[in-house]
């Protein structure tokens, strides 16, 4: 595995992101088995634990607060608005977790709603702006439950993962958050700038 905190282009400690996410602020189920794997993964060394309220799912960026204003930021979010009243609310089964090079993520399934969410967001960016930042293909649903902060082997994380008994979760997706996002502390924190309902 590979450390996950390494500073990407444009981001230096103090960067906060405009970003969209669906979050999981009382999804009783996700949380059980968040913790479920926080338990199997506790004294695996080299990797962060994702915490209840840190729990999210990626959606689409639009760009950090110093590049982009306030008012670029709510003309999105009043279009989106328009463009997710005509995404219907749906459930989501996350689970089981996998390894990959920087995370342990949590698969997402059905991902079709979730292509829809986005879908109508960068619909909504287009609406706004003559380009809409990063790339429409690529993006695979997922959760994260744990990032590694250190290079170091798979093997521990895998074996940890491969004597957890739990079962998948179920979430009910009903909007999605445009957040303000930072990454100062080994961790995803946001504070929510707005959030807007679908359907």
């Amino acid at each position: 595995m590979a450390n996950h905190w390494w500073w990407r282009p444009s981001w230096q400690p103090g960067t906060r992101w405009y970003t969209w996410h669906l979050t999981f602020d009382g999804a009783d189920d996700v949380h059980r088995l968040a913790a479920d794997y926080r338990h199997a993964l506790a004294d695996v060394p080299g990797l962060d634990l994702v915490p209840d309220r840190w729990l999210h799912l990626t959606m689409q960026g639009l760009g950090s607060t110093t590049a982009v204003s306030e008012t670029d930021a709510w003309a999105i979010t009043d279009a989106a608005a328009h463009h997710l009243a005509k995404v219907p609310a749906f459930d989501l089964a996350l689970g089981p977790a996998i390894v990959t090079s920087e995370a342990l993520l949590l698969t997402v399934d059905p991902p079709e709603p979730v292509h829809a969410v986005r879908a109508a967001i960068r619909a909504a960016i287009t609406d706004m702006w003559p380009e809409v930042p990063e790339a429409a293909d690529g993006f695979r649903p997922h959760v994260s439950v744990a990032y590694s902060n250190t290079d170091g082997p798979t093997q521990p994380a895998a074996g940890a993962l491969a004597d957890v008994t739990t079962y998948p979760a179920t979430a009910r997706v009903t909007a999605a958050e445009l957040i303000v996002l930072g990454r100062d502390r080994q961790m995803y924190e946001w504070q929510t700038a707005a959030r807007v309902p679908l359907g």
